[in-house]
């Protein structure tokens, strides 16, 4: 029987997707519920698993646009592996009174600088040569978009040495983030405020009680679990922070969903801890370790990456010193976290050295004040400078639940 594999929905408003790549040769035999390929959409990338086991029959090229529900791949469930498959004796050759000669017959691969006959067609009306074109498809291979993006060469390379340039199509989810942060700067009146931070009272916490807190709840003592815990102060304090503009209205919440930037092999995500406002330490902690993982491993879905109220965004884990972080529409704010330095800094009166940090809000002028923005930004630098009388209730072994 021939199964037609058709692309699922990913999400709701989603329709149409991307293969960013097959996993599996064609003509391979699959198992069922094996990742067959790579999809993206505007919000993930995603696996496509196997429907059934058989021998696989592609109707889509990587790279190629795909709506939901169209048949992507065929498996025919009578096809075996191919270990199984009975081998036959060689036939005795026919005698003949003239030598035989041997037909050698070429099989058709997609080594390196080979094309797709779709991409060789646009090719020859281009004048192209398919090997001088860089191919992003499995293998090296020229596909139809290489083909389409192909330009004759502009002159001949130096006899000093190589110039070569790749060229590579931007996945569906990259577009996208491209597009949102282009139409953030241009559709969004983007300031940004910046302070800094005094991390000493935080460290000497961590210090005091990471490893019972890890021993007992499974989990680290992170610098997330008190930004997102200070974030939610500031948030219940500055509520228009805590909102977005839909037309001629201001949207308020009374809740706390905070995006959360995390990096994933297929770049940045920014999936949403939900109702940060009722977590604990220990369970803003969890929950950032589970969708972190999600993230690394693939599994990340778009209901998860979507419907956040505010973000925290933490370049300083890549030695980010200060920078303007870009809203994340249709959110209003974004608060960036950079990475934390030994400076000296005056004391009652005295200069002493301590881990500072730099802190930076972006945030949309249209719906935000100046006065609201540096009050949420001086409420989240007093909070960690502070963080038992202001995040803990004055009790610390509580508040870690130890």
């Amino acid at each position: 029987m021939i199964l037609e594999m058709k692309v699922p929905s990913p999400g709701e408003s989603i329709t149409e997707v991307e293969i960013a790549q097959w996993l599996v040769a064609e003509g391979d035999y699959v198992e069922k519920d094996q990742p067959i390929a790579e999809v993206d959409s505007d919000k993930a990338t995603l696996e496509l698993p196997a429907e059934e086991s058989g021998t696989i029959t592609f109707k889509a090229e990587e790279g190629d646009a795909v709506a939901v529900g169209q048949v992507v791949c065929l498996i025919d469930t009578e096809g075996k592996p191919s270990g199984d498959a009975p081998v036959s004796a060689p036939a005795a050759p026919e005698a003949t009174s003239a030598p035989v000669q041997k037909e050698v017959v070429q099989e058709t691969t997609y080594a390196s600088g080979s094309a797709s006959p779709a991409a060789k067609k646009i090719l020859s009306e281009k004048g192209i040569d398919a090997s001088a074109v860089i191919g992003s498809g499995r293998g090296g291979r020229v596909t139809k978009e290489d083909a389409v993006q192909a330009v004759p060469s502009m002159g001949t390379k130096p006899a000093d040495g190589e110039r070569e340039n790749s060229r590579k199509k931007l996945s569906m989810l990259r577009r996208k983030v491209a597009q949102r942060l282009v139409a953030a700067k241009n559709e969004t009146a983007m300031l940004t405020t910046f302070n800094e931070v005094n991390m000493s009272p935080i460290f000497a916490l961590r210090n005091q009680y990471k490893e019972e807190f890890k021993e007992k709840h499974n989990v680290g003592l992170g610098f997330m679990s008190f930004f997102t815990r200070a974030v939610v102060r500031a948030l219940q304090l500055y509520p228009d922070v805590n909102s977005m503009i839909d037309g001629d209205y201001q949207i308020k919440y009374d809740f706390c969903d905070i995006s959360v930037a995390v990096s994933g092999p297929k770049g940045l995500m920014v999936p949403v801890v939900r109702n940060a406002e009722n977590l604990s330490f220990r369970g803003v902690e969890d929950e950032i370790k589970r969708l972190a993982i999600r993230a690394r491993d693939g599994k990340i879905t778009v209901d998860e990456m979507t419907g956040g109220t505010f973000t925290i965004s933490n370049g300083g884990v890549f030695g980010s010193m200060l920078s303007t972080p870009i809203i994340n529409p249709p959110q209003s704010g974004i608060l960036g976290m950079h990475n934390i330095i030994e400076r000296p800094i005056a004391v009652n009166g005295n200069v002493e050295i301590h881990p500072m940090m730099y802190l930076a809000l972006s945030y949309d002028h249209r719906i935000i004040d100046g006065k609201e923005s540096v009050g949420f930004l001086v409420a989240i630098k007093e909070a960690l400078e502070d963080p038992i009388a202001l995040l803990m209730d004055n009790d610390v072994k509580k508040a870690l639940d130890l």
